[in-house]
């Protein structure tokens, strides 16, 4: 580990509290004078630390630039948490990592440049007011039940925001998450598949969660909401949620042959009984929403009578 991420991951565990330079420099084993190149250089970075005299160093309680060491000091331990100032996009640096890295590899960006959701749409990713994560995943699974990864991350999200914020979540088939009938997350899954075996090599699952209030662009006002509100934002806020997301993806990932996911998912649903826009493969039209099957199928009745289940597609809810 390299001496200046040493200092943050001290910094971090003592977030609030000074320490001093003489027991920072002691701790790794180099002179103070290196410890305060190091302090400088984490100051040029955005960080807010404070020295005072005969004090020492202290990172501020309002301190919200992502770490590695911020993330990871929520969490038990089992990932590898890699933090980047700016991408293009957190899944294609996961997936350029993917061929060596171990499962449960995180990805997170402060900023993407080319942040995008299905079907190549582009997600809003602007510096410092989301969560832009990408976890490498190596599910023992059959190609055919990718879909389930999708789940799993929209339950962990609900809940991750539920257990950082209090808000309720919601799931809008199949990969996005609503707050208050607006969208606050947006899931992108992306899988590589064993041709042998039939089964998946590795997923990359895609995560952008709006967290603080921020201006939209005029297309997405109407549409989406942050997780928080102004004077909402907890201390370590993103931190928080990123690792939250983590753990519960991991809980619901490692039990998808036991479909952990789907008594969740389906009671966050917010389409089943409404009457949607389909779009799935050739189908499309308006059609009621009649149920959710244990294989994540939407179960729909177009205007027609027929009832069709739905394994892939969008639904967009009738006003």
């Amino acid at each position: 580990m390299e001496l200046k991420n040493r200092i943050l991951r001290t910094l971090e565990d003592r977030r609030g509290e000074y320490v001093s330079g003489e027991e920072l420099a002691a701790g790794a084993g180099v002179s103070r004078n290196a410890v305060w190149k190091c302090i400088r250089s984490l100051k040029r970075e955005g960080y807010a630390i404070a020295s005072a005299k005969n004090r020492g160093y202290v990172l501020l309680p309002e301190n919200d630039v992502l770490s590695a060491e911020g993330v990871e000091k929520f969490l038990d331990g089992g990932f590898s948490v890699k933090v980047l100032r700016r991408v293009d996009s957190t899944n294609d640096a996961a997936k350029e990592l993917a061929a060596s890295a171990p499962a449960w590899t995180a990805v997170i960006a402060e900023e993407q440049r080319r942040g995008r959701g299905r079907y190549e749409r582009p997600f809003f990713s602007p510096a410092g007011s989301g969560l832009y994560m990408s976890v490498i995943l190596r599910p023992q699974i059959p190609a055919s039940e990718s879909l389930f990864i999708t789940a799993c991350a929209a339950v962990a999200v609900c809940e991750a925001i539920e257990k950082v914020s209090g808000k309720y979540a919601e799931i809008k088939w199949v990969n996005d998450v609503y707050i208050h009938g607006k969208k606050v997350c947006g899931i992108l899954t992306e899988a590589s598949f064993d041709v042998e075996s039939g089964g998946v090599a590795y997923a990359v699952v895609g995560i952008g969660i709006n967290v603080k209030k921020t201006e939209f662009p005029p297309a997405l006002k109407e549409r989406a909401t942050a997780v928080f509100e102004d004077g909402e934002y907890p201390p370590d806020g993103r931190a928080a949620l990123a690792a939250a997301v983590l753990e519960r993806l991991k809980y619901y990932c490692e039990r998808i042959g036991e479909r952990t996911f789907y008594s969740e998912y389906k009671r966050r649903s917010f389409v089943i009984g409404r009457h949607v826009e389909v779009v799935s493969g050739n189908l499309s039209g308006e059609a009621e929403v009649l149920d959710l099957d244990e294989n994540c199928f939407l179960i729909v009745r177009f205007s027609d009578g027929s009832v069709r289940r739905l394994s892939a597609g969008e639904v967009s809810i009738k006003l």
